[in-house]
C-alpha cells in the first residue's frame, strides 16, 4: 500500500516537474507583465516571482484533481486571481513595460493580447461584462500605442472614466 502510494507521489512529482519546466518561463513573464516590474535583470521582479509560486503551489496541491483541466489554463487563472486581490496593496509600478497602465487595464491586457484569453472568458474570470473588458483593452491599446494619454492611478474598484 505504501508502495503505491509512494509510487503515485513519485509520478505527481515527476507531472509537475514537466509542466513547470514547460511552461515556468512564460507565466513568469505574464506575472511581470502583471506587476509592471522590469523584464531584465533577471531577479528584478520579485513580486512577480512570489506570485507565480504561490500559483504554482496551489496547481500542484490541486494537481490529482485537475481531471483533464489544462494546468496552464488553471495557473494562469490563479495568477490573476492573486494579482486582482493584490492590487489594493497600491505597489507602485518600477519601470515595467506597461506601467502606464493602471492595474486592471494590465490585467486585461495581458490575459486577452499576451495570454489570448477570450473576452467572453476574461470578463467571467474577472466579474465584468464582455463590453466592459473590451472597452478596458481598447484603451489599454490606445495607451500603450500613445494615442491616449495614461489615465490617472485609480484604485481597483474605483469606476473608470468611459472609453473615448
Amino acid at each position: 500500500m505504501r508502495e503505491r502510494q509512494a509510487g503515485r507521489e513519485r509520478r505527481r512529482a515527476q507531472e509537475f516537474e514537466a509542466f513547470v519546466a514547460g511552461a515556468a518561463g512564460r507565466l513568469l513573464h505574464t506575472a511581470t507583465l502583471l506587476t509592471a516590474e522590469p523584464l531584465r535583470p533577471p531577479g528584478a521582479n520579485p513580486r512577480a516571482q512570489r506570485m507565480l509560486t504561490a500559483a504554482l503551489a496551489r496547481t500542484y496541491a490541486q494537481w490529482e484533481r485537475l481531471r483533464g483541466e489544462d494546468p496552464y489554463d488553471r495557473t494562469r487563472r490563479e495568477l490573476a486571481v492573486r494579482f486582482a486581490h493584490e492590487v489594493w496593496r497600491h505597489h507602485r509600478p518600477r519601470g515595467g513595460p506597461l506601467d502606464r497602465l493602471t492595474p486592471q487595464e494590465r490585467l486585461i491586457l495581458v490575459l486577452r493580447l499576451h495570454e489570448g484569453v477570450a473576452e467572453e472568458q476574461a470578463a467571467a474570470l474577472l466579474g465584468l461584462p464582455v463590453d466592459r473588458v473590451r472597452a478596458i483593452c481598447n484603451r489599454s491599446v490606445a495607451t500603450m500605442r500613445g494615442t491616449r494619454r495614461p489615465t490617472a492611478r485609480r484604485g481597483w474598484h474605483r469606476p473608470m472614466e468611459a472609453a473615448p
